[in-house]
């Protein structure tokens, strides 16, 4: 495993992390297999592990509480994330910080999931969704520099919604903030024009997610994917998604390298990119964790491949079922 420097933190994180929303949010979770996991992914080097109170009301955070409880010896970067009040996802331009993040509602939260994961501090808070025109309104930078200084996390983070990395750059540049979560993968390359180099500028770290376009880049979706009812993929992946998606990953697969895997492939893209502190896919199954853990070796991609890869950039705009 390889590690980078997590912004003006100056912390040493793996850069494969663990996104822990499949263990709670997904259908077909096993918290046996999750803990199996998860405490795979630590022998394996992995140090940065992601979750948030929407993921089971808590229940990830339960599992990773357990998870460093476990692992008294290692440092486990720990990092979560706030629900808006509204409980809506993604955040819309209308929505006001009274409506997603009040003072009261941080606090709440931010004491929420200390009690779920059975920890005193955590190591990043941050907001599950985001809108820069709430840096109008002070009282929410206020209130998280306050239970800052209190020892209950110890880094501030954003995590921004769905193809819409403009839409932190704002709060990037006040220096309220010390990291930032977005989509970036083959196909969502945007972040590249203005939030990586804003974050570049000001040491903010970047968590990149999604990095198999929910699995169209590793080709576990296809054309006659289906998911149980209840499934969030099912609202997600409407025809007019999911046939333009496997579209676009099937004009990416032919470029891989012989011996390569698809999964592995779509991480080495984006650990090409210096401006990415660590990537967090979802990991749920033991074999995940090995194959994603293992192209954190330090073998990158060619220029050449790099440049080709270039042209399969797709610049999407949000919509009602882009979530």
């Amino acid at each position: 495993m390889q590690y980078r420097r997590f912004g003006r933190t100056n912390w040493q994180v793996s850069e494969i992390g663990y996104g822990m929303w499949g263990m709670a949010g997904w259908k077909g979770s096993s918290d046996d297999e999750s803990r199996v996991s998860l405490q795979h992914a630590v022998n394996m080097g992995c140090n940065f592990f992601d979750t948030a109170w929407g993921y089971g009301a808590g229940h990830s955070e339960s599992l990773l509480g357990d998870l460093i409880r476990n692992n008294p010896d290692k440092k486990l970067y720990t990092a979560t994330k706030m629900p808006p009040k509204n409980f809506t996802w993604p955040s819309r331009r209308e929505f006001t910080l009274d409506e997603c993040f009040p003072p009261d509602h941080i606090e709440e939260y931010v004491h929420s999931s200390l009690r779920n994961a059975g920890l005193e501090s955590f190591d990043l808070m941050q907001f599950h969704v985001w809108e820069d025109s709430w840096l109008d309104d002070d009282r929410w930078s206020k209130k998280m520099t306050a239970l800052k200084d209190q020892g209950l996390f110890q880094a501030i983070g954003i995590s921004l919604n769905r193809w819409e990395p403009w839409n932190g750059v704002r709060a990037v540049k006040t220096g309220l903030i010390d990291a930032v979560q977005v989509i970036y993968n083959i196909f969502d390359q945007n972040p590249e024009d203005e939030l990586f180099p804003a974050c570049a500028e000001h040491d903010v770290a970047v968590i990149a997610r999604v990095p198999f376009d929910e699995g169209t880049l590793s080709g576990i979706v296809t054309r006659d994917s289906t998911w149980p009812e209840g499934d969030w993929r099912n609202t997600y992946f409407v025809p007019e998604n999911l046939n333009a998606a496997v579209d676009h990953a099937e004009a990416v697969f032919p470029l891989i390298p012989a011996g390569m895997g698809k999964a592995e492939f779509a991480l080495r893209f984006i650990l090409h990119n210096k401006d990415v502190s660590t990537i967090i896919p979802g990991m749920r199954k033991l074999h995940h964790v090995e194959s994603n853990c293992a192209a954190s070796d330090g073998v990158m991609l060619s220029d050449e491949l790099l440049a080709e890869l270039k042209h399969h950039r797709w610049d999407r705009t949000p919509t009602s079922w882009s979530q």
